[in-house]
């Protein structure tokens, strides 16, 4: 496709002459190809790439523009191209991490800030008020005066994850628990919430959340202008507590509850942050020690590798009972397989 003097194409990940160009380009201008991309553009000047941008789910990602041709507007088009492309699919509300010095950038091309790392990420969408209505969808807080909240991704839900429920629950008057809604989680989404639902039921001062689109998980974190892998955690997981600030600031929170870990390195650090920050903004930051089985810390990854191996009466002393009919049934047939076929069900 042909648009002014430069020429458009769509960048596939098989042309192994395109990628190259890909990467050199991002690399020349201080980023990284970010492993989660769906669908790539560049803007071609006779045959060289000087422009491009990607998507990934509702994500804009991987925008560069080459040195030599940045004041051109090229940036401006390739985000007009990737907006038109998302409506195509059907997503209109899109969101971007970028770097702190580009925010103004996306700002006059109508996205607006949610909140940012200084010095190293601003997270943005392109509605107005978006970040805020989510808000108001979540109510008041709820009776009590002791308001507590768990974030969870429970994949699956285990009894860990029901005993810092069922302690956050005994501890405080109301339990605002948010299960994330990013659905890349070899338990889909509305499995997961359905079993936190029903692994919770007994509790009638928890009230049940979604994250909607403003908490991902570590593995479609977009990483590409960040150098250090650590540094990326802790960027993540500083961007999520300041969602999370505006989240608790809503429903009158003033606790948080998470356990401890002794196995993710990324949850560790995320955990760490955590416990720095959350005092900041007046709100605890309580770590409860792992529930045990056989000696063991009970975590999910441990029971993704009983599905994977075929051991299911094992994995029945690590998770409720709900989680474990879903898992034996025909209807968590579908679901056992993908674990069973996945290369990597332990998170490190």
């Amino acid at each position: 496709m042909f648009d002014g003097e430069y020429q458009e194409y769509e960048i596939y990940p098989g042309s192994s002459t395109a990628m190259a160009q890909l990467d050199a380009l991002l690399e020349r201008e201080g980023i990284r190809r970010d492993a989660n991309l769906e669908y790539t553009i560049g803007l071609y000047d006779d045959g060289q790439l000087i422009a491009t941008g990607s998507v990934f789910r509702n994500t804009l990602r991987c925008m560069a523009v080459d040195s030599r041709h940045q004041g051109e507007g090229l940036l401006n088009r390739v985000i007009s191209r990737l907006i038109s492309y998302q409506a195509q699919r059907g997503i209109f509300d899109l969101f971007v991490y970028t770097k702190c010095d580009t925010a103004k950038f996306f700002a006059d091309l109508g996205f607006y800030e949610i909140c940012r790392v200084p010095g190293q990420v601003v997270f943005m969408e392109n509605r107005r008020g978006g970040f805020a209505g989510y808000l108001k969808s979540l109510g008041d807080g709820g009776p009590g005066e002791s308001r507590a909240a768990v974030v969870m991704n429970a994949n699956p839900f285990t009894l860990g994850h029901r005993y810092l429920v069922e302690r956050a629950a005994a501890e405080n008057d109301r339990v605002h628990l948010f299960v994330v809604s990013e659905d890349v989680s070899l338990v889909p989404f509305e499995t997961r919430y359905r079993l936190v639902r029903e692994g919770v039921a007994h509790l009638d001062n928890v009230t049940l959340h979604t994250t909607g689109p403003y908490m991902i998980s570590s593995a479609t974190f977009p990483s590409y202008f960040i150098k250090d892998s650590q540094d990326v955690i802790r960027a993540q997981a500083r961007l999520d507590l300041q969602v999370f600030g505006g989240i608790a600031a809503q429903l009158g929170i003033r606790a948080r509850y998470v356990g401890e870990e002794p196995f993710s390195q990324v949850t560790g650090i995320y955990n760490a942050v955590m416990a720095e920050e959350l005092p900041r903004k007046g709100i605890r930051c309580v770590v409860l020690p792992r529930q045990e089985q056989g000696g063991s810390a009970i975590s999910a990854s441990a029971v993704r590798q009983l599905i994977q191996e075929g051991r299911m009466e094992e994995m029945k002393a690590l998770v409720p009972e709900s989680t474990y009919r879903y898992f034996v049934s025909p209807e968590g047939a579908e679901t056992v397989r993908r674990i069973r076929e996945s290369a990597d069900v332990i998170h490190y």
